[in-house]
């Protein structure tokens, strides 16, 4: 892809308001009225070229579901909490969240380019958390300090909502700390505006030797069409190992078949399927959960049909333990 500032005309352009987003997708009026509430409790956002991607007057379909405010969304459930997974414990300077030893995760930013109606950190407190160049001699120090630490993960929020130059000042600051030998980038951006994928985004991550890492976050084959595919192609092509994680989702992606086909749909754009997530249980999404003995029925079958290198490894996250938790 050409470098351009297409990507953040999108951005700009994101729908925000329930009105503009039933008119677009021609949904029922009453919708508006029915889960206003929702929306003003966590905002609506989805950039236009996800929205293309929804099938217009389906209620059901699998895109929309994710990021439709639903009055669902008002009900507080009996052991969902703002912070399932304890952040703040692990928060030993502003945007740094260190819980597993070799690794350190900074909240690079505090907001996404489409918001998940799902998001674990719909309750976190970015405005205690916000990094800026002042904040990177902090957290090299704190890096120099930890010598153990050798991959630093760049999350937030989307790290690639950052301009390029930001980016790329980043890589060569945290490159300068010996132990560090992976920057890995957690990032929706490929998926919901996939122009944000540029030669000179791409130039910024492969800048240094430290081995670049891009995680995506792709929950249905629906969401990789051919603009995707593309931007997950240019990753590819210049050496850059992207990997896609998965939230196991009712009513949206919790059928075999599903993932089946998001796995063939992955592989062909070379990105290899890495996480399939249980739901963190983040207060207000309890409608998208499904058992776990479920999540391991659906897995089963995966193994069954897939090949072994393309199936997820079946994970949930449990607050106090120091890795991820195999199901």
């Amino acid at each position: 892809m050409k470098d351009r500032a297409d990507w953040q005309i999108e951005l700009s352009q994101c729908i925000t308001d329930m009105a503009s987003l039933i008119e677009f997708l021609d949904l029922p009026a009453d919708w508006v009225k029915k889960n206003t509430l929702a929306q003003s409790v966590f905002q609506l956002k989805v950039p236009r070229p996800y929205l293309n991607r929804i099938n217009k007057q389906d209620p059901n379909d699998p895109l929309l579901l994710q990021i439709l405010p639903l009055s669902q969304e008002l009900i507080d459930t009996k052991g969902y909490t703002q912070d399932p997974l304890a952040e703040k414990q692990y928060n030993p300077i502003p945007g740094v969240l260190h819980k597993y030893t070799s690794r350190i995760l900074v909240t690079t930013a505090g907001a996404c380019s489409i918001n998940c109606r799902y998001c674990f950190r719909r309750h976190f407190p970015y405005e205690n958390n916000a990094v800026n160049t002042d904040h990177w001699d902090h957290i090299k120090k704190y890096l120099h300090q930890h010598p153990h630490v050798n991959e630093v993960i760049l999350s937030g929020g989307d790290p690639l909502l950052l301009k390029d130059s930001q980016i790329l000042n980043i890589y060569q600051s945290i490159s300068q700390v010996p132990s560090i030998k992976r920057i890995r980038i957690h990032t929706r951006l490929p998926i919901a505006i996939p122009q944000r994928i540029t030669d000179k985004l791409v130039a910024a991550v492969t800048s240094c030797d430290v081995k670049p890492i891009i995680v995506i976050h792709c929950n249905h084959p629906q969401e990789i069409d051919n603009d995707v595919a593309q931007a997950l192609n240019l990753l590819y092509q210049a050496g850059i190992c992207v990997l896609n994680q998965t939230v196991l989702l009712k009513g949206i992606n919790d059928h075999s078949q599903t993932l089946v086909g998001l796995s063939e749909k992955l592989f062909e754009c070379n990105v290899m399927p890495y996480y399939l997530h249980a739901l963190d249980k983040v207060q207000n999404t309890s409608h998208f959960d499904i058992p776990i003995s479920q999540a391991q029925s659906i897995h089963g079958q995966l193994k069954a049909i897939l090949p072994g290198f393309l199936v997820p490894k079946l994970v949930k996250e449990d607050p106090h333990q120091s890795n991820k938790t195999w199901v």
